[in-house]
């Protein structure tokens, strides 16, 4: 089918699940269990039930890739990020964030290694409630390197390496548990090209390393609740082309991408943004298909797959649902125009 939809990773946490308030100011690397509203001893029913409720939004939103929400997640990265061996969450330690501001971050105090499988569990849950297909998301090797503080390898280039090595492990996991897609987040490396250049790219398919199923990397400017004024054009994306990932997901909506860019990546899908998240007004079957049939004039239609420009996570639920819906809608517009001619 032309134009699969799907979401980037997140949808919005019901309001009786995480303190969204809280949540809305910050986007946490650490954990912050003070964001949960559900005691400790119910809070995996909980996440349960609200994956399932993400999952039936998707669903009558009429979405054909479905992911879990990441309703059991404080951000994209922090779940995975602190559950490894060679970290310390109790003693974190600092960086500078993509708003130039400090932050705590895992401080790396020993060999990063997988203790055991993050996001089976999750992946499974969302197999069981759902017959369409489905996508996982985990934090790239390069992202979290940048979001740790390195006090044991005192190599920017052995961290992400040693976090890749762990995200392998991780992915073949979830494409055995029957994932029809699996996305690795990497946002940093638009905000730290030259060293994504240097060894990002390396990190990327050291990942990979013998991957079998359909994997997409996620590039982004940052969530749009908080970074505002955004680029027109990527630091960092050709050097995909070169990758071992099969797709390559964009924001194109709310930096109103120059799609030229797209001709840079000539073997890979593009999962295009067009659904711009800064903007709480629900977007129109129309407006959405005239994002895609920009996309058109310098990509093949079987080679794109639609989406929001990033995780919708912030968004109100209801928001987050309608733009879902405008989505879905524009995307089969132009499918039908397609099939007209």
């Amino acid at each position: 089918m032309l134009f699969p939809t799907s979401l980037v990773g997140s949808y919005p946490q019901p309001e009786w699940l995480i303190d969204r308030v809280k949540l809305s100011k910050q986007v946490p690397r650490v954990r912050v269990d003070d964001l949960w509203l559900v005691a400790p001893d119910k809070l995996e029913a909980a996440q349960d039930d609200a994956t399932v409720l993400a999952i039936r939004d998707q669903e009558r939103a009429g979405l054909d890739i479905i992911s879990d929400g990441e309703q059991r997640r404080e951000s994209y990265s922090n779940r995975f990020a602190t559950a490894l061996d060679g970290i310390d969450i109790e003693n974190p330690g600092t960086v500078i964030n993509r708003s130039g501001k400090p932050i705590p971050v895992p401080r790396v105090i020993g060999p990063i290694k997988r203790r055991h499988a993050v996001e089976l569990r999750d992946l499974k849950v969302l197999r069981a409630n759902t017959d369409r297909q489905i996508k996982a998301t985990v934090p790239g090797p390069f992202t979290m390197g940048k979001q740790a503080q390195d006090d044991y390898y005192k190599d920017e280039e052995a961290v992400a390496l040693a976090y890749a090595e762990a995200v392998n492990a991780e992915i073949k996991d979830l494409f055995a548990a029957g994932a029809d897609v699996v996305q690795i987040d990497e946002p940093w490396m638009q905000q730290h090209p030259d060293k994504a250049r240097q060894y990002g790219l390396k990190a990327l398919d050291r990942a990979l390393d013998g991957v079998t199923g359909t994997v997409a990397v996620h590039l982004c400017f940052g969530y749009a609740a908080v970074v505002h004024d955004k680029p027109s054009g990527y630091s960092f994306l050709s050097e995909l082309e070169g990758s071992k990932a099969q797709q390559v997901s964009i924001e194109a909506a709310q930096p109103k991408l120059d799609l030229k860019a797209l001709r840079e990546l000539p073997s890979k899908t593009i999962i295009l943004g067009v659904i711009d998240l800064a903007d709480k007004a629900v977007e129109t079957p129309q407006v959405v298909a005239d994002r895609i049939r920009r996309a058109l004039a310098h990509i093949p239609a079987d080679r794109v797959v639609v989406a929001p420009d990033c995780g919708m996570k912030y968004l109100p639920r209801a928001v987050a649902f309608g733009k879902m819906n405008a989505m879905a809608e524009g995307a089969a517009v132009v499918r039908r125009e397609l099939a007209g001619k």
